[in-house]
């Protein structure tokens, strides 16, 4: 995760939470008294009641805000908790930088008394629903396959999970990786970019030519008569998933 000591430098600014996906976040934590935020970032999504968060990159834990739950440095494989440690934990977004994840899901079941929750996405929905990585970046497509986890493997992993859709809004305040779906200018933005792991990480070299044809689509008008059907909807389900287990 050292990783995240280069990609994580702009988080504050475009990794803001979004509330609508926390509100789906907090109803998925239920009625737990105690949380642990695992790979915890800037401190998205992290309810009041959140007892520690846990984060290896020192460069994401300087940028949480004043108030901001205690965090530790340290990573999801081996964490400094005692067994049971909270009634539940939670984990978005980052099972797939783990080393071992196996290893890591065997611990959030440990620490946890009542219900684990994660966030991913799952990778065959992405790759055939996102016009980004489908039509324009096919290399992030690619990257991604090296890392995206199966829905299934994890929820058999977490002992048997449910699984709820999390849809996208338009306007998703964080700038994850489908975040600009329907602002498709944003994903011109290097600053934008670097906060987004599948381009920061696949490299603007890979990138340019499809960057390049994004570019002048927008500029001849192509893109909007190609996607117009996108630019009425207000939601769409591009495979962002939580997972929720509970013990």
């Amino acid at each position: 995760m050292a990783v995240y000591d280069t990609l994580g430098t702009t988080y504050a600014g475009t990794r803001r939470p979004d509330t609508r996906i926390a509100a789906r976040i907090h109803a998925a934590l239920g009625d737990a008294e105690d949380v642990i935020n695992i790979g915890a970032g800037t401190g998205s999504y992290e309810p009041p009641h959140t007892l520690l968060a846990v984060e290896p990159s020192r460069i994401m834990l300087a940028q949480r805000p004043p108030g901001s739950a205690p965090a530790v440095c340290a990573v999801a494989e081996r964490l400094p908790l005692r067994d049971a440690a909270a009634d539940a934990v939670m984990a978005l977004l980052t099972v797939h930088h783990w080393s071992d994840l196996a290893a890591g899901l065997a611990e959030l079941r440990r620490v946890a008394r009542r219900r684990v929750v994660v966030l991913t996405w799952d990778q065959r929905v992405f790759r055939e629903r996102f016009w980004l990585v489908r039509d324009y970046l096919p290399q992030a497509a690619a990257y991604d396959d090296t890392r995206a986890v199966p829905t299934e493997r994890l929820a058999a992993l977490l002992g048997g999970a449910r699984v709820e859709t999390v849809p996208v809004p338009h306007d998703c305040t964080d700038g994850f990786g489908a975040a600009y779906w329907r602002r498709p200018h944003a994903y011109l933005d290097p600053r934008v970019r670097a906060g987004i792991s599948m381009l920061a990480q696949t490299g603007e070299d890979a990138l340019a030519p499809g960057l390049a044809a994004l570019r002048d689509d927008l500029a001849t008008g192509r893109w909007h008569d190609r996607y117009a059907d996108l630019l009425a909807l207000d939601t769409v389900d591009v495979g962002y998933r939580l997972l929720v287990a509970d013990f």
